[in-house]
């Protein structure tokens, strides 16, 4: 319910701006943006009740040291987490902190946090700007990660089409962008590769937007 087929998602700004985002978003709706938002909140709750147990594990093992080490306004933070470490709530936290041997539990709590941090949906698009080029955009799996765009020059793109492989048993067709001086080609949507009918729009409308004022100034010459 959180994630769908690609979709695409057509926006025009200006005659001379497109953008084709491709996503596995589902279309906005009440029960989702509810369900959506529950999961913010249980996400929000985890990450809190892991960092507090994080923490509360340091301390303790920085506590049971003979001289620990000097930390910025330590009085302070000791008192803190010593009076956190004696509520119910940090009694049950440190429990369950120190019941996991050290090895085990550092890179279980990163796991966690990297799960934590996945996104449910993954997002591609392409910006076409007319006169100056394309921009490629692709979401990282993270909410950690920034998103991977790459921009490419009017004068550098030497053509866009279409073009198919075999992906197991099946034919899949997937946007290309040929660009001067580069010996590989751009796949735009790589990790989505959307149907066969989404690339062909994107295709044509993007083609149309790039190259309309080109191809108005052939026709009248």
């Amino acid at each position: 319910m959180l994630s769908s087929t690609p979709r695409l998602r057509i926006h025009r700004p200006s005659p001379t701006t497109a953008e084709f985002t491709v996503t596995t978003l589902p279309a906005p709706t009440i029960a989702l943006g509810l369900l959506r938002l529950l999961l913010l909140l249980l996400r929000l709750l985890l990450a809190s009740g892991l960092s507090l147990v994080v923490v509360l594990r340091a301390f303790i093992a920085l506590d049971s040291l003979e001289k620990p080490p000097p930390l910025p306004f330590q009085p302070r933070i000791w008192n803190i987490l010593g009076v956190l470490r004696s509520s119910p709530l940090g009694v049950i936290l440190s429990r369950a902190g120190t019941a996991v041997p050290l090895p085990v539990f550092l890179p279980a709590a990163a796991a966690a946090f990297y799960l934590l941090s996945l996104r449910v949906y993954s997002q591609e698009s392409l910006l076409v700007l007319r006169g100056l080029g394309v921009q490629t955009s692709e979401s990282s799996s993270s909410y950690l990660a920034s998103t991977a765009t790459r921009f490419i020059p009017t004068e550098k793109i030497q053509d866009i089409f279409i073009n198919e492989a075999f992906r197991g048993f099946e034919v899949r067709y997937y946007l290309v962008v040929v660009v001067e001086g580069e010996e590989h080609i751009v796949v735009v949507f790589p990790g989505l590769l959307p149907r066969r009918h989404i690339v062909e729009t994107v295709w044509r409308e993007a083609r149309e937007c790039l190259y309309e004022g080109r191809v108005e100034e052939k026709a009248n010459a």
